[in-house]
């Protein structure tokens, strides 16, 4: 074997273990929780050694880190795909699309919406800036898009809004400012608003509270945007 070939070989099986680490660390958080997220938990259910898990991540916290990262990343690729691919001269419909890609994404990855939006891992120190600025960016911004789509159509709703710019977290205003820089406070809390709508039924769900209330849970998300669409004011092209 070439030093080349074996080089790849290393590299390829460094990759596979690293996604089993992180696979392994997922399924520990759904059966015990997040703080059952140990690497000595990982490494037992691995059949490796714990020194053998810090060649791969040198503490939890950078597990930690690296596991929020990609599902966050994860969830920002499926509602920008969704709301790209939904006509731009429709705002209802990608209103719907982007509102529709976070539910199936949450269901599909229960662990993963509860490590972003639900349960921290005790102990947890999150690095400076968060332990996913980008993917946090583009799903606060894409939220922000929807509250843009509405606005013409329901910015006479909120003509007596007191919102102003000191409302709001510096933070938050950093990433929404400059992408919709014509967009005015009473629009940001409107954002707001339809996060409280979407990420309200889709966590009771998550959770397991909306399966005990209705067989219909899809039935009712369905129905909550088509009403939030109407509320705003905003008309279907198609």
């Amino acid at each position: 074997m070439t030093v080349t070939g074996s080089r790849g070989r290393r590299e390829r099986l460094r990759a596979e273990t690293t996604a089993e680490i992180k696979k392994v660390a997922l399924a520990l958080m759904a059966s015990g929780g997040p703080d059952a997220i140990t690497l000595r938990a990982i490494a037992r259910e691995m059949g490796m050694t714990a020194n053998a898990i810090y060649g791969y991540f040198a503490t939890r916290d950078d597990l930690v880190t690296t596991l929020i990262n990609d599902v966050y990343t994860a969830l920002a690729d499926a509602v920008d795909a969704a709301w790209e691919g939904a006509p731009a001269t429709d705002p209802a419909a990608r209103i719907e699309a982007w509102a529709g890609a976070f539910r199936n994404w949450a269901l599909v990855n229960p662990q993963g919406f509860r490590l972003i939006y639900g349960d921290p891992v005790p102990g947890y120190h999150a690095p400076e800036g968060g332990p996913a600025p980008e993917a946090a960016r583009r799903v606060c911004t894409g939220l922000t898009a929807l509250a843009a789509a509405a606005w013409p159509h329901a910015q006479h709703l909120y003509e007596d809004s007191a919102f102003d710019w000191s409302d709001f977290d510096p933070g938050l205003l950093d990433k929404v400012r400059p992408a919709f820089p014509e967009l005015p406070p009473a629009a940001v809390a409107l954002a707001l608003r339809i996060w409280g709508h979407l990420h309200g039924l889709v966590s009771l769900e998550i959770y397991g509270h909306m399966h005990t209330q209705t067989t219909s849970p899809d039935k009712l998300f369905r129905e909550e945007l088509a009403q939030l669409v109407r509320t705003l004011g905003v008309p279907r092209r198609s």
